[in-house]
């Protein structure tokens, strides 16, 4: 073990911040370029923009329980984070090479035309999202793993601070030599600072030590242990998901076998159609039972839920954002043409992720120290609310855009560190890949409504502010839920 390891000295912080760093630059890039290049180069329309977007979210229901289950347990290479995380960044480099070059991997395969492209651009997509899946989960349970309850705000803000710095890097190679050069550029990242960083960081063998001095002090900590089997706890866990998860398995078999016509002869109320309008009212029951705890399950399983629960909403704006800003940009800001509508996408989330790199450690941890971090997080993300309603209002003027988009980046640098460490605490230490899995659930289902009917709303609305209308309000509604959360004392 590394001297910075055993002192757990601030540049130890930041090496292990590292592999998650590689992966946000691999998401960074996604944002930045995915509907641009589909949209200019390949010339996908706005559903089917939203098609692809939404396959990385249906990779990540998938892998990401299952990889984080299975890295609990196993150990192979020397870890059992390490394998993971090596063949993600692996597979992540090799699909940012891909995406600029669909024709090839269309040739190679002998299909012509626009209609053979759109697959191909799901597949890539889809497996450049799994694989971030893949490393991402791994990534932030190494920082548990690695860190101490009383050590993991620091570690988590350390690691948005570096991953959030490189994120801005990323937009600032966007802006200045466009996203092609950037998409290449984190083809590079994200195999270096997965592999080379993970040989110098030693992970604990036994992952259950600080759970089982903890349960002598007070049962209720062993949440895996005190509500009973694995497959009884994922139940419990998902409740506060269950409108967004019948809605995705609806919207999967919807596009994989029922015939548009099929589903636009169902019922519609209130601009939704039968199956659409149930999930709703699923969502809102599961919200009611969450919130009066009708299970009666213990106190770190509840905590849990509503952590779930007011993720998700968070989710669902954000992802809303990333996914169609670049509309946005294009049809409502004044005075700004084709050709630079991409320059300013880019700048837009620089902004956000500039005050996203600065605010984690510098502010926000010192605030956690003293309000609490949930009580910190609850604030951030109103602060996140009120800037997409200004952006909403007054969008239109660039300038006002941009100082908006400022405080959006107060969510985004609380959003991308904090709730990894309040959840951590909730959860059985030994079956923190597990967990980390769960919640990444609260990511990637309410991904999957932004991506299918949040596209088909934007696509049908002449004035594209109704984008940030829908991130206000998701937000607004984020911010309240987590009031409703305890922090662990």
């Amino acid at each position: 073990m590394l001297d910075g390891q055993k002192k757990m000295s601030t540049w130890f912080y930041a090496l292990l911040s590292l592999p998650a760093t590689a992966m946000g630059f691999g998401l960074s890039v996604q944002i930045s370029a995915l509907s641009w290049i589909l949209s200019t180069k390949y010339g996908l329309s706005i559903g089917d923009i939203g098609i692809v977007w939404a396959a990385g979210p249906i990779a990540g229901i998938i892998a990401q329980p299952i990889v984080g289950a299975v890295s609990d347990k196993l150990w192979f290479m020397g870890g059992r984070r390490r394998p993971w995380i090596i063949f993600g960044g692996l597979l992540t480099g090799m699909m940012l090479l891909a995406l600029p070059n669909l024709e090839i991997v269309q040739k190679m395969l002998g299909m012509e035309g626009a209609a053979g492209l759109l697959p191909i651009a799901v597949c890539v997509a889809l497996t450049l999202d799994l694989s971030i899946n893949v490393s991402f989960n791994p990534t932030r349970s190494l920082v548990a793993d690695c860190t101490t309850q009383e050590q993991r705000s620091k570690g988590y803000t350390w690691m948005q601070t570096v991953s959030g710095t490189c994120g801005v890097l990323a937009y600032l190679i966007a802006v200045l030599w466009g996203n092609e050069t950037l998409i290449y550029v984190g083809m590079f990242i994200a195999v270096l600072f997965t592999i080379l960083p993970i040989f110098f960081i030693e992970e604990p063998r036994e992952l259950n030590a600080e759970v089982a001095d903890d349960a002598e002090k007070d049962a209720s900590t062993a949440v895996a242990t005190s509500q009973g089997s694995v497959l009884k706890d994922m139940n419990n866990a998902v409740l506060p998901l269950y409108g967004f998860l019948v809605y995705g398995i609806y919207v999967i078999v919807a596009k994989l076998f029922i015939p548009a016509d099929v589903i636009a002869s169902m019922p519609h109320y209130l601009g939704l159609n039968a199956v659409e309008l149930a999930c709703v009212i699923i969502e809102i029951v599961a919200l009611l039972l969450v919130l009066a705890n009708t299970l009666k399950v213990k106190e770190d399983m509840h905590e849990f839920q509503k952590i779930l629960l007011a993720h998700s909403f968070t989710w669902w704006g954000v992802q809303t954002m990333n996914v169609y800003m670049f509309f946005y940009v294009a049809n409502v800001i004044s005075n700004i043409d084709a050709s630079s509508a991409q320059t300013v996408n880019s700048m837009a989330f620089l902004v956000r992720d500039l005050i996203g790199a600065i605010l984690p450690v510098l502010v926000l941890n010192v605030i956690a120290a003293k309000k609490g971090m949930a009580h910190t997080h609850t604030g951030a993300i109103l602060a996140m609310a009120i800037g997409y309603g200004i952006i909403y209002f007054c969008g239109a003027n660039i300038y006002t855009f941009f100082v908006a988009l400022v405080i959006v980046g107060i969510g985004w640098a609380s959003l991308v560190s904090l709730p990894f460490a309040i959840m951590s605490s909730r959860v059985d230490q030994s079956k923190m890949g597990l967990y980390m899995g769960i919640f990444n659930l609260s990511v990637v289902l309410p991904q999957l409504v932004a991506s299918f009917k949040m596209g088909e709303i934007i696509d049908a609305a002449e004035d594209k502010s109704i984008i940030f209308a829908i991130c206000a309000i998701c937000l607004l509604i984020s911010g309240v839920l987590w009031i409703f959360v305890k922090e662990k004392k």
